[in-house]
This record gives C-alpha cells, sequence and structure tokens, in this order.
C-alpha cells in the first residue's frame, strides 16, 4: 500500500469528519477502506499532552479490545492510517444529554476497566517530572497548570471577554486547596476523551476513538471527564458510577464522592474557558442557527462553573451574543 498516495488523496478529499485537532478522512483501498487521519496544523493546544496517539494505539491494542488499529505512522507529512470502522457515531442518533443505549454503559466501564489493567512498564515512556503513582494531588495539579496556561495564553486577545463573563485571573484558585485532599489510587492508562462523538456503535458494540489525548493517571479522572462530557440523565449516570465501582478494581475505585465532584469541577472551570476561546472563533462566519447553538451552549457552561467563584449562574445567550459580538466583529474585518 502506497502510504504517501493514500496521504494525497485524503488532503484532496472535501468529504472528511474534523474535530479540534485532527481532520479524518475516509479512503478506499484495493484491501477495504481505511482511516487517514491528519493534524489540523493551526490547531489550539488546549489539553495536556503525554503520548503520540500511534504510541498510545500500540500500548493499548493487547488490552483494548474495540479500538482502531494503526495501520501505519508518519511524521513527514504528518498522518496515521488507522483501519475504518463502520457504525454510527454515537453523537449522531443520541446526542449530550440524552440517553445511551443500555450496551454503551457496559462498553464504557468495560474499556475503562481493560485500561486500568495495563501495566506501567507496557505504558509508553513518561516524563521524568510526572507525578508517581499515587500521587493524585500531583496529577490534578498537573491538569490545573495547563488549564491556568490556555487562560493565560489568551489572557490578552480575550481580556474583555473574561472580565464580562466573570472569569477570574486565577480561575482554579479555589480548588488549589482541595488538590491534597484527594484519596491516592494507583495510576492507569487513560484514555480521558471518552465522549459521544469518540464512540461508533457498529453491530451493537461500541468501538473508542481518539486516543491522542491519552494519559497515565488518576481513574477517577476518567470517569469525571467521562461524567462531564457525556451529560447523561441522572438515572444511566447512577448507572455508570455503579457499574464502574463494582467492575474495576478496588483500589482503583476507593474514595469519597467529594474525590469525584474536585475532578468535575476542574473540567467546569475548563470548559469555561477553553470554550470561551473556541466558540468565539466559530463565531466567525457562522450562520444565525450555529450563532444560537453555540453562544445557548457556552451560556450554559458559563454557569456551570460561575458558582465556584461566586457569581450567580445568570448568564443567558444574549449576553454571550452581546459580549463576543465586537471580537466576531475585528477577526471579521479584513483590510
Amino acid at each position: 500500500m502506497n502510504w504517501l498516495d493514500l496521504y494525497e488523496q485524503a488532503r484532496a478529499s472535501d468529504e472528511a469528519a474534523a474535530g479540534y485537532y485532527n481532520r479524518n478522512v475516509a479512503v478506499r483501498t484495493s484491501e477495504g477502506v481505511v482511516n487517514v487521519r491528519i493534524p489540523l496544523e493551526a490547531a489550539d493546544s488546549m489539553d495536556v499532552r503525554l503520548w503520540t496517539e500511534q504510541d498510545v494505539l500500540g500500548c493499548i491494542r493487547p488490552y483494548v479490545s474495540r479500538a482502531p488499529e494503526l495501520r501505519h505512522a508518519s511524521w513527514d507529512p504528518r498522518f496515521q492510517v488507522h483501519h475504518f470502522i463502520d457504525g454510527r457515531v454515537l453523537d449522531s442518533f443520541s446526542p449530550r444529554g440524552s440517553a445511551v443505549p443500555s450496551h454503551v454503559i457496559g462498553d464504557v466501564v468495560a474499556v475503562m476497566d481493560q485500561l486500568v489493567r495495563i501495566p506501567q512498564e507496557k505504558a509508553p515512556r513518561l516524563p521524568a517530572d510526572w507525578p508517581d503513582s499515587g500521587d493524585v494531588g500531583g496529577f490534578g495539579r498537573r491538569l490545573a497548570k495547563l488549564t491556568q496556561q490556555v487562560y493565560d495564553a489568551h489572557r490578552e486577545a480575550c481580556a474583555d471577554i473574561f472580565e464580562d463573563f466573570g472569569i477570574p485571573a486565577e480561575p482554579l484558585a479555589v480548588l488549589e486547596p482541595l488538590w491534597d485532599g484527594l484519596t491516592s489510587r494507583p495510576f492507569a492508562v487513560l484514555h480521558s476523551d471518552l465522549h459521544r462523538k469518540n464512540m461508533i456503535v457498529s453491530g451493537g458494540l461500541t468501538w473508542f476513538l481518539d486516543w491522542e489525548l491519552a494519559l497515565w493517571g488518576d481513574p477517577l479522572y476518567e470517569l469525571g471527564v467521562h461524567f462531564h462530557k457525556m451529560d447523561y440523565p441522572a438515572d444511566q449516570r447512577s448507572e455508570v458510577l455503579r457499574r464502574w465501582r463494582e467492575g474495576l478494581p478496588e483500589a482503583s475505585t476507593t474514595g469519597p464522592p467529594a474525590d469525584l465532584d474536585l475532578y468535575l469541577a476542574h473540567e467546569r472551570v475548563k470548559s469555561a474557558i477553553v470554550d470561551t476561546v473556541r466558540y468565539s472563533k466559530q463565531l466567525v462566519g457562522a450562520d444565525r442557527f450555529m450563532r444560537d447553538y453555540l453562544t445557548d451552549r457556552l451560556a450554559r457552561k458559563l454557569n456551570a462553573a460561575r458558582p465556584m467563584w461566586g457569581a450567580a449562574p445568570d448568564m443567558t445567550r444574549g449576553r454571550v451574543a452581546q459580549t463576543l459580538a465586537p471580537w466576531v466583529e475585528r477577526q471579521s474585518w479584513t483590510p
């Protein structure tokens, strides 16, 4: 198979699925359909990056039953080729906030269980300064540090927006004293981005995509970021939590509800910052429907975070739109 030809076909294609970091193109070959995955060069980095995705896929392959198979990886030009998973993206028929098919819950808990059973020596190499296994406070502070860096990187460009939205200069300061109170749990490989757009349902089974944000860390963080991004109905959230506690090793699930609440609080603050930046850029050139969708969604994310800063959750779609309008107008103007 000529990998470079596949890359050029994918680059030329106008049929692609794109997230915040990669463009994915299905390309037909003599050996079947493959997925060509090309990084978006101008993407803002908003998440902790620990390993390359190809290293993660190689690590998890003997342990995780339903993840893409890596067929090829290239550094110059940068792209990967994965085997193509034919199915429906969960978000396309079960959007955020709605109930998921019952088997998805079991599949999610199963992949979390498979990940915590990967021995550390089989995981890719860690940086010398990465927190030791069990140092969940150090891990939490590592997450918080990146979130603060995202804020700082956009502080000047978004100063008026952050101020009007009530996002303080040190948005995570209120959480800082709480990290040391977390229960120690042995670290594991984490997907760290298990949400509806990263799941494909095929033949009654769930496949898990997009492993570029995988981390070595607290298994409870996996559950926290999953709950934050899935927004399950209450009964399904409780079922996931119950099956997670019953299905994973006890050492991975120990700790009080406050531990999970702290990770959820971090994710709410992170979303308020990251999505203020992302959505303000997406509003440039957006039609009326998309503007309303993005501003309404951002208002909800801000309202989830504002009580932690002592502010009322009173942001509305109209207020968000009014705040962002001058910024969007400046970005839309070309001399």
